[in-house]
């Protein structure tokens, strides 16, 4: 990068280069997103071949999802201050080196800690991505860029099943995640030429205290909550682990208050428009992975489909979101991106309360009917509201936004996840008269009607979001009213 330019918008190499680095660094944000949900489809297989009930199997999913919440602030700040596209390739690395753990793993702990390798690499990769795009692309590109972003990362994040199913079937489990190493160094040849030197940097320091105690509420907390499952919310431990929670988050929110270079910009929650996209990406993803979690076990255990034709199916939402989300980001430029968002929350909504009505005799045309309305409502909604969450914050700032964005996504994830399997376990539970964590032989009527409350409420999370959109909707629209009177 030559230094008399003070944006990549100025250099005619970087421009000629840009739909390059998009797709480059899109290969690695569909990867480390795709690795928070392929193992899903491998659950079943796992959970039966290990013996161990679904409420434990599970870390195998949110150790890696956990991982990338307790880091992923850290590192945006850190790309922030050193440059992210400089961070970005050591997270590249670190994930590939994961991907070949995790592959070689012999037994489920030595599995989670890979997981864990793993994630440490994807969080890096979320953190600073949003952010070099927003800093590259000009702002007339700029919400078709972060569109596409934004389809890989809710494709990576939702293709997972499908693609894992496919993958199973064919190699055997341990590909789900070898499948990244070619992949990624393939990216890391081509990237490594094309990706420009930073030019945006920040004086500042690590805020260890704030570091330190995200992390620290972010692994009590969802310790709890998973753990909460297998032993009761009862358990004083369990309370124990949540206090702990609720305490060390009311502590960083103080020190993030009084230090001068926070981990987190409290002021960008100020703006009403980024805190309300946020708040919206947030529920999308945890009504998503309340989909996510349970439609495999429906799809193999309730209507008997092996993994590779179980895959198959679940492929219809990414297939959906793939083609209408890219559509979708390119009109937000547009028409604007609160209608497109309002529109795919309505379409998501009837999608979910569609899946709430399936049974094990349903026809799969029916079942893959709501599955891909869930794919185009996600796409309807996903592109739009990543350029509206980008869109309003300073360049200085881009890697602590992105990274918000990507600790918001990623916690919605946990939450789903958490949400899905306590509302179906408690159900199942109250069904079948003692506590159950995992599968009935011979009783599909149990679980079928914790399924059907948790599609209720996951219908009910996206009716909220989509409330809150049209709020946001209307105050926007009031706003430009206002503006052309007056003028």
């Amino acid at each position: 990068m030559n230094p008399s330019f003070k944006t990549y918008q100025e250099d005619a190499a970087v421009q000629q280069k840009r739909w390059i680095i998009l797709i480059v660094l899109n290969l690695f944000t569909f990867m480390s997103t795709l690795d928070g949900s392929i193992v899903n489809i491998a659950l079943p297989v796992l959970s039966e071949r290990l013996g161990l009930p679904i409420a434990q199997i599970e870390w195998v999913t949110t150790g890696y999802l956990m991982a990338i919440c307790t880091v992923i602030l850290f590192f945006g700040k850190l790309g922030d201050m050193v440059g992210k596209i400089r961070v970005f390739k050591l997270g590249a690395y670190i994930f590939i080196a994961g991907s070949l753990l995790c592959g070689l793993s012999g037994s489920l702990t030595f599995l989670i800690i890979s997981r864990v390798i793993q994630a440490l690499g994807a969080s890096i990769m979320m953190a600073t991505s949003q952010g070099v795009i927003t800093d590259i692309f000009p702002a007339k590109e700029r919400g078709k860029a972060l569109g596409f972003i934004g389809t890989f990362v809710s494709l990576g994040s939702i293709a997972g099943p499908s693609l894992g199913g496919i993958i199973i079937s064919s190699l055997g489990w341990e590909y789900i995640f070898w499948v990244n190493v070619p992949i990624g160094l393939i990216a890391i040849l081509i990237g490594w030429k094309v990706l420009p030197a930073d030019l945006v940097k920040v004086k500042s320091r690590i805020d260890a205290p704030g570091s330190l105690l995200f992390a620290v509420f972010i692994v009590t907390l969802f310790t709890g909550l998973l753990l909460g499952q297998q032993a009761g919310y009862g358990n004083r431990w369990i309370v124990l682990s949540l206090l702990v929670a609720v305490i060390a988050f009311a502590l960083f929110l103080r020190a993030e208050r009084t230090r001068t270079e926070p981990l987190i910009e409290l002021s960008l929650f100020k703006n009403v428009l980024f805190s309300v996209s946020i708040l919206c990406g947030f529920l999308v993803f945890s009504a998503n992975f309340c989909f996510n979690i349970i439609a495999p076990f429906y799809a193999q255990n309730m209507l008997n489909l092996s993994p590779f034709a179980a895959g198959f199916l679940l492929m219809l939402f990414p297939i959906c979101m793939v083609i209408v989300a890219p559509v979708s980001g390119a009109l937000s430029d547009k028409i604007g991106s609160e209608p497109l968002t309002f529109a795919g929350l309505i379409v998501m909504v009837i999608a979910q309360f569609g899946l709430a009505a399936l049974h094990d005799g349903s026809h799969l045309a029916v079942v893959g009917l709501w599955i891909a309305m869930l794919g185009i409502g996600s796409g309807l909604f996903q592109s739009p509201n990543n350029a509206l969450i980008m869109s309003q914050v300073p360049r200085t700032r881009l890697g602590s936004a992105g990274s918000i964005n990507s600790l918001v996504r990623n916690v919605g994830m946990v939450v789903g996840i958490t949400i899905a399997t306590t509302l179906l376990f408690h159900v199942m539970s109250s069904k079948a008269g003692h506590r159950v964590t995992g599968l009935i032989p011979g009783r599909p009527d149990i679980f079928l009607s914790g399924m059907h409350t948790v599609f209720i409420v996951s219908s009910c999370i996206c009716l909220v979001a989509a409330l809150l959109t049209g709020w946001r909707m209307y105050h926007a629209y009031s706003a430009k009213y206002a503006e052309s009177s007056e003028g």
